[in-house]
């Protein structure tokens, strides 16, 4: 059994004295494991870094073995991520959250270039917040999870749309929402792809989209808990907005 692609490193940790065991995010194959031969060595270990863009070829006896990974690298994204604690923290948000919500070996091919095409903004702090915000909905749209941000649930109108209903994840609006407001989430119009994007609405959209990511899609994987290095990017994100 043996296939090739190119994809994004995930995760990467030691196995026995000289190896790796390598998690990768490709199109066609999905989030799939597999180790590396020497994968600690000088030579390999600086490839092996989170965010970094791999051509790999795995090859097993059987399919539903592990297998193993020969690695090439195509570009690495660390040096854009190093130099900024944020940048960094968006980087490694969305590597634990590809390792945490995608099934094995199943393809989700928008998803993955939806991935790649945020990670070649690290850096860019101009834009990199909001583009990270749209690929949370998309990762929330691609398990399942999408928002329905159209229309009101209640009136069907849409105008004055302001609130996402926490148990459909559909908008309210101001006139829908009645005695039940605050009991609903905000609704930004960044979060509907309206305005400038500035940085307090994403920082209030993020609580929307975290909410879903919590409440419906980690608990319906068993109740575990997002990863938090989710909540740190939010954290960071804050911070350098100068909110509380």
């Amino acid at each position: 059994m043996e296939w090739r692609d190119q994809g994004i490193l995930l995760s990467t940790r030691r196995h026995g004295e000289t190896s790796a065991i390598i998690e990768m995010f490709t199109p066609e194959q999905g989030r799939h494991m597999g180790v590396v031969r020497g994968g600690t060595s000088r030579k390999i270990a600086p490839i092996l870094q989170p965010g970094a863009q791999l051509d790999v070829a795995w090859r097993a006896r059987l399919e539903d073995h592990i297998g193993s990974f020969k690695v090439e690298p195509v570009r690495s994204r660390a040096a854009a991520a190093m130099g900024d604690r944020m940048t960094l923290a968006g980087l490694n948000a969305v590597t634990a959250l590809l390792s945490f919500c995608l099934p094995e070996r199943e393809p989700h091919a928008a998803l993955y270039r939806r991935t790649e095409a945020l990670l070649d903004l690290l850096g860019d702090e101009a834009v990199w917040p909001l583009a990270y915000l749209h690929w949370e909905l998309t990762l929330l749209e691609d398990m399942g999870y999408g928002l329905d941000l159209t229309a009101c649930a209640v009136t069907g109108s849409n105008d004055e749309l302001i609130y996402v209903s926490p148990k459909s994840g559909r908008a309210v609006s101001a006139k829908g929402a009645g005695e039940w407001a605050d009991r609903l989430l905000p609704l930004p119009p960044v979060l509907r792809g309206e305005g400038d994007g500035e940085a307090a609405q994403i920082l209030q959209a993020f609580k929307t989209t975290g909410y879903f990511l919590k409440s419906h899609l980690a608990q319906d994987l068993g109740g575990k808990p997002l990863p938090e290095a989710r909540a740190r990017y939010v954290e960071a994100f804050s911070r350098r907005i100068g909110k509380p």
